[in-house]
């Protein structure tokens, strides 16, 4: 029965496409001016959506990394500017001992978007364990 199927939808598939060919060979013959018009419109159609397509998807990797990458210089750019700009502000503006004194002794925070992460390379692997 399984084989009686599969031989149906061959048949069915085969006179698809049959029906295709004829359509496109009698569609040519009346209007080739048309029919080339009309495949011209179908092909610009497909290229926007695949170029659409393309630009939107997220899906190689290399393209996040990059993201992420350019997102990241902006941050240390705009702290960047800001340091620079707070502290000729801040020396023009303090004047006195005491005031820079405190400000030399504050720590210098760790950028955020660099961590460090501790490996152990070092230490021997239990096997007896696994």
């Amino acid at each position: 029965m399984a084989f009686l199927k599969n031989r149906i939808s061959t048949i069915i598939v085969g006179l698809l496409i049959i029906l295709a060919i004829l359509g496109i060979v009698g569609s040519f013959t009346a209007n080739p001016a048309g029919f080339i018009q009309g495949i011209a419109v179908i092909a610009l159609i497909g290229l926007v959506i695949f170029f659409l397509f393309r630009k939107y998807s997220n899906s190689s990797p290399q393209k996040k990394e990059q993201r992420a990458f350019l997102k990241a210089a902006k941050r240390s750019k705009k702290r960047l500017q800001q340091k620079s700009g707070d502290s000729t502000a801040k020396s023009s503006a303090l004047g006195t001992l005491t005031k820079l004194k405190k400000s030399s002794k504050l720590k210098k925070k760790s950028p955020a978007h660099l961590t460090v992460i501790d490996g152990k390379k070092s230490k021997k692997k239990n096997r007896a364990s696994f």
